[in-house]
């Protein structure tokens, strides 16, 4: 299973659901009692859950380190599905889980076990990432690192909306999508953490962090360095353009939230 950093986690799911959660209506949170919010991470979806369910909201991840500190459910934190009992609550739900497992069929299955009522995961499709900026060359740069980044990664992380498939193979019934675009806009005045991406992408410091990955597909030594190259370019124009003001940047991460029920 890939694991992420909290900061990694907080940056990439800054500001989700804060402008709309239309996407988690077929959750029909308002009528459930106990609800999993599994791989919780640090908890941002385990917040709006809690938000807007009368009940309890329990969150669970293999990784205490993300968990403590973020408000998780006494002895739930270090469980793992497969030791609760079957239909011990009435939703289990995850976000950007199944993307990151080698088996996420299997992730759906315990699922469907655990919850007496309703699944639902909200997965993105990462090759449909979008990025809109001022500085001319990022978009395509921005392209060109995504595909070769896919290219080395394991598992299925452009699942998306084809989640559907996997709960309707795990024997969930009205199994429903909703498409939700989470929008990351990056304008003045910017934040400490934009200043330090910026700064990150002059150093090419942050690309190195996915040069394993990207190596491990089809990209050679020499296509990567040519890459971090022009991607310190990049972030040479990114950070002149934030010295006068000017610099804009929107990413759009195209999220569905597949929802079925357990029969």
């Amino acid at each position: 299973m890939r694991q992420f950093s909290a900061s990694y986690l907080e940056h990439t799911r800054r500001g989700m659901w804060a402008d709309s959660r239309d996407a988690l209506a077929d959750l029909d949170l308002r009528s459930r009692q106990r609800v999993l919010d599994v791989g919780c991470g640090t908890g941002e979806l385990t917040r709006v859950l809690r938000e807007a369910v009368p009940g309890t909201v329990l969150g669970c991840d293999a990784d205490r380190d993300l968990v403590d500190g973020n408000n998780m459910e006494p002895g739930l934190r270090d469980r793992i599905v497969a030791t609760l009992e079957d239909g011990v609550v009435d939703l289990a739900v995850c976000q950007a889980l199944l993307i990151n497992l080698p088996d996420p069929a299997a992730a759906v299955a315990a699922f469907r076990r655990v919850s007496s009522d309703l699944v639902a995961a909200v997965e993105p499709n990462n090759a449909a990432v979008t990025v809109d900026s001022t500085v001319e060359s990022e978009p395509a740069l921005a392209r060109r690192a995504r595909r070769l980044f896919l290219d080395g990664v394991e598992t299925d992380v452009t699942l998306g909306a084809d989640a559907a498939a996997l709960f309707e193979d795990a024997g969930l019934t009205d199994v429903r999508t909703r498409r939700y675009d989470h929008e990351r806009t990056v304008e003045p005045p910017y934040s400490e953490a934009e200043l330090n991406d910026a700064g990150e992408k002059v150093s090419g410091d942050g690309l190195d962090r996915s040069k394993a990955t990207i190596l491990a597909g089809e990209t050679s030594e020499a296509e990567f360095d040519a890459l971090r190259n022009d991607w310190k370019a990049m972030g040479r124009a990114v950070v002149e353009q934030m010295q006068d003001g000017d610099y804009r940047r929107t990413e759009t991460v195209p999220f569905y939230v597949t929802v079925g029920r357990v029969p």
